[in-house]
């Protein structure tokens, strides 16, 4: 399954940490499925941008598909479980 994982980003100025959040490659989520869950659980995700991000976990094993304080970071990352992705767990840099 697609896989997404949460890396904090050390932030001095930062009231609150930052995170990503990565999709990486299975071989069991279809494409269409992946770009669809980006698209709808992301803010802002054009269609195109969510078809580039699948592209590049295909050919590279893994994007960021989501950058921003950690709470939000966290409600993606369980939105795109209950969507069927299989999620890494939520890990500090």
């Amino acid at each position: 399954m697609l896989n997404a994982t949460i890396t904090f980003l050390d932030q001095k100025k930062a009231k609150y940490p930052e995170a990503r959040v990565i999709v990486l490659d299975d071989s069991f989520n279809t494409f269409q499925h992946v770009a669809n869950c980006i698209m709808t659980i992301i803010p802002g995700m054009s269609k195109k941008k969510a078809w580039n991000l699948t592209i590049k976990v295909d050919n590279s094993g893994s994007a960021e598909v989501w950058r921003g304080n950690l709470e939000q970071a966290e409600l993606y990352h369980e939105q795109l479980v209950n969507k069927g992705l299989t999620m890494a767990p939520i890990e500090k840099a």
